[in-house]
């Protein structure tokens, strides 16, 4: 059986390797996703590390801001490799369900992780700030 699609995350400073942790610990499952930090590392070398960390094809990135060094470093390598796709935003619903159905066509994957994480989203009442 084919280990289905490869997962990077690729975050500022140390949240990729904590995000890949939690997901290790919670799940059980090692592997599956691959840490990337943009620490000390202009555009270029990003995109490098990027490119040497998910390969050429069949790869998911990860970011966690859109818009920002890692993302723009994720969007370049998707633009350069057919089979790859960028979610920003990341959460840990979506980190979750993507080691256990990674073997979806990653189109299907990208639309279900997409709806893992939206749906982890939910706003609480608070208390009342009045007095």
């Amino acid at each position: 059986m084919s280990e289905g699609v490869r997962g990077v995350v690729v975050a500022h400073a140390e949240l990729a390797p904590a995000l890949v942790a939690a997901v290790e610990t919670i799940s059980g499952v090692s592997g599956a996703l691959r840490p990337v930090s943009n620490e000390g590392l202009g555009p270029d070398a990003l995109r490098e590390v990027i490119r040497e960390t998910a390969g050429s094809d069949g790869t998911l990135l990860f970011v966690d801001l859109a818009g920002g060094s890692c993302a723009m470093a994720g969007l370049r390598h998707v633009r350069e490799n057919r089979d790859a796709a960028c979610i920003t935003g990341v959460n840990l619903p979506m980190l979750l369900d993507f080691v256990f159905h990674r073997e979806l066509p990653l189109d299907v994957l990208v639309a279900r992780l997409l709806r893992k994480g939206q749906g982890g989203q939910q706003a609480h009442p608070g208390f009342s700030r009045t007095g």
